[in-house]
């Protein structure tokens, strides 16, 4: 992955992090970023796994939705086994 690559795909991270939080709860720069890389990850498994399509256009807000469905999905299921 290319630094450019690199640099969006943490910053998308950071935002749906950010995101999640209002959702779920949590703070922290650190947490956010790693919950919103975590949950790029598992939203887009998730997503494909079922067959869903947000039917949006723009690539750039279809990752940062995955991305936060993925990253809420990720902290509730840390809550539920902490």
């Amino acid at each position: 992955m290319d630094p450019k690559g690199l640099a969006v795909f943490l910053i998308i991270g950071l935002i749906a992090g950010f995101l999640a939080s209002f959702v779920v709860g949590g703070g922290g720069l650190v947490r956010y970023l790693l919950t919103g890389v975590i949950g790029a990850f598992v939203g887009g498994f998730l997503f494909s796994a079922l067959g869903i399509n947000l039917g949006i256009s723009n690539a750039l807000v279809n990752q940062v939705i995955t991305s936060t469905i993925g990253a809420i999905v990720v902290v509730l299921l840390a809550q539920l086994i902490a």
